[in-house]
C-alpha cells in the first residue's frame, strides 16, 4: 500500500511535561468551543492495542503493566494530544458472578470482545417497590438477581430498620450472621479490595502516560452516568421490557425516570466535589433517529437528558455525550443546549450537518469513520482528513477521533496517514 510521507513531528525539542500542557490545553480551549493553535487529536487506542502492540485481549483487562506498555508504543507511534484507553478490569465481576457482563478470558476467548448481556433485572412488578425507596430494592432485590454471589443479601432486614437505632442494627446482626449473607459480604468485601488494588494500578499508568508528555482525554474526571431512559432501558428493564412499558405504564416510567434521574446528578455533583473532577462522560443508546419516534423521544428521552444536563452545567460540570447511532433529526433539540458548555461526540450523523446545526453550541468530536481506516486508500483518507479540517474545524470547537472510538480493525498505516494529516492541515 503506497503511502504518503509521514509529518516531521511538530513537537520535537519540546520537554513531556511541556507537551503534556501544550496537549491538555488544546484539548481543553477546544472543548470551550474555542479555537486553539491547531486541531487537538484524540486517539481512542482500546482494543487497537491488542491488535497491533502485542497485548491479548484478556491481558488489557488483568495485567495493567501490559496494558501500559503497549499503550506507550502507540502513543510514541502516533503523538496524539490525548487518547483514551480505558483499564478497566474484570476482577469484581469474576468475584461476584456478574451475569451483565462477559470478558475475555472470562466467558469469552481470551481475545475476544467485551460483551454487555442485556436482561430484565428488574420485573414490571418491581416499579412500586423502585419507586418507594430505590435503595433498598437495589440491595435486597436487585443486587442477588444481578450478581450470584450476592444472593444472600436477599436475607436482610428491609434497610430502612437501621433507623432504629440499637434494636434495628439487632436485627440486622441476625441476619448477617446466617451464612448466606456472610459469604455474600464476604464476597463484597474481596471485590472491594480487587477494586481498591486496580485504582492504585490506573492511578500508576496515567501518571506515566503523562511524564511521557500525554494527557488523558478529561471527559468523565466526574463518573459516567446515562439518560435516565437508557437507564431504564440497559441496566433494569430490558429494551424490550422497557418499550412494553412506555405503552401500558407511561407514567410508572417516568417516575422512575425522574428518580433515576436524580440521584444520578447527585452522585455525579459529589463525586465532582471530592475528586475535583469537571466532566461528566454520558453514552446514548437509545435516542436516536430510528430507535424511537420523535413522540417518544419529545416525553420519555429529551426532557430529561436535557434537564440532566441543565444541572451538571449548573455545578460547573462538562457533560460529553456519545451521540450513538445517528442524530440528524435530533441536532435542532442538541442546539437548545447552553453555548460552550457541553460536548458532543457523534458517531454516524452527518458531521457536516452537526458543524452546521450545533457547530455553535457545542464543542465537536468525532469525524473520521472507523471505516475509512480500515480499508481505503491513503489519498482518500488524507483529503477527507482534509475536508474535515477545512470544514468542521473551521472557527474552532472541533476535536478529531474516530466516529465510534474504539479503533478495533483499523489498518495502522491509514492510522499513520490519518494522523499525519490531521497535523498538517489542522493548523490555525
Amino acid at each position: 500500500m503506497s503511502q504518503e510521507p509521514a509529518v516531521t513531528s511538530i513537537d520535537h525539542g519540546k520537554t513531556p511535561a511541556q507537551l503534556c500542557g501544550e496537549r491538555a490545553t488544546r484539548i481543553a480551549v477546544a472543548g470551550e468551543l474555542k479555537q486553539p493553535d491547531r486541531i487537538p487529536l484524540l486517539c481512542i487506542f482500546m482494543t487497537f492495542l491488542a491488535q497491533t502492540e502485542g497485548i491479548t485481549r484478556q491481558e488489557m483487562y488483568e495485567d495493567v503493566d501490559k496494558l501500559a506498555d503497549a499503550t506507550e508504543r502507540a502513543l510514541r507511534k502516533y503523538e496524539p494530544d490525548a487518547f483514551l484507553a480505558i483499564p478497566q478490569t474484570s476482577a469484581p465481576s469474576k468475584i461476584l458472578g456478574d451475569r451483565m457482563t462477559k470478558w475475555p478470558g472470562h466467558g469469552l476467548g481470551r481475545d475476544g470482545s467485551f460483551q454487555y448481556v442485556e436482561g430484565e433485572y428488574m420485573k414490571a412488578e418491581d416499579y412500586d417497590a423502585f419507586l418507594s425507596d430505590p435503595g433498598d430494592w437495589v440491595v435486597r432485590s436487585y443486587w442477588p438477581r444481578v450478581f450470584p454471589a450476592l444472593q444472600g443479601l436477599a436475607m436482610l432486614p428491609h434497610l430502612g430498620t437501621g433507623a432504629f437505632g440499637y434494636y434495628g442494627i439487632d436485627s440486622f446482626l441476625m441476619s448477617i450472621a446466617q451464612p448466606p449473607v456472610l459469604a455474600a459480604l464476604d464476597a463484597f468485601t474481596k471485590a472491594a479490595h480487587a477494586e481498591a488494588y486496580w485504582i492504585g494500578k490506573v492511578i500508576e499508568y496515567y501518571g506515566r502516560m503523562a511524564s511521557l508528555g500525554y494527557p488523558p482525554a478529561p471527559y468523565a474526571t466526574a463518573g459516567l452516568v446515562e439518560a435516565p431512559f437508557d437507564f431504564m432501558g440497559d441496566t433494569l428493564r430490558g429494551t424490550q421490557g422497557l418499550f412494553h412499558d412506555i405503552r401500558k405504564i407511561p407514567d410508572k416510567v417516568l417516575a422512575a425516570e425522574e428518580k433515576v434521574l436524580q440521584f444520578q446528578v447527585e452522585n455525579v455533583i459529589a463525586r465532582s466535589k471530592v475528586l475535583g473532577g469537571k466532566s461528566v462522560f454520558i453514552p446514548l443508546h437509545k435516542g436516536s433517529d430510528g430507535f424511537i419516534s420523535l413522540a417518544q423521544f419529545e416525553r420519555f428521552y429529551w426532557p430529561q437528558l436535557k434537564s440532566m444536563m441543565l444541572q451538571f452545567v449548573e455545578a460547573g460540570i462538562t457533560p460529553m455525550c456519545f451521540y450513538e447511532g445517528c442524530w440528524d433529526k435530533r441536532l435542532e433539540y442538541l442546539a437548545e443546549l447552553p453555548k460552550g458548555k457541553t460536548i458532543g461526540w457523534f458517531q454516524q450523523s452527518d458531521i457536516f450537518k452537526v458543524k452546521e446545526v450545533v457547530g455553535d453550541t457545542m464543542c465537536i468530536i468525532g469525524g473520521m469513520p472507523v471505516s475509512k481506516l480500515v480499508v481505503s486508500e491513503p489519498s482518500e483518507v488524507s483529503e477527507f482528513t482534509h475536508k474535515l479540517c477545512q470544514e468542521v474545524g473551521k472557527g474552532g470547537g472541533f476535536i478529531m477521533c474516530t466516529d465510534i472510538g474504539d479503533m478495533e480493525g483499523c489498518n495502522p498505516d491509514l492510522v499513520r496517514v490519518w494522523v499525519d494529516a490531521t497535523k498538517k492541515y489542522g493548523g490555525y
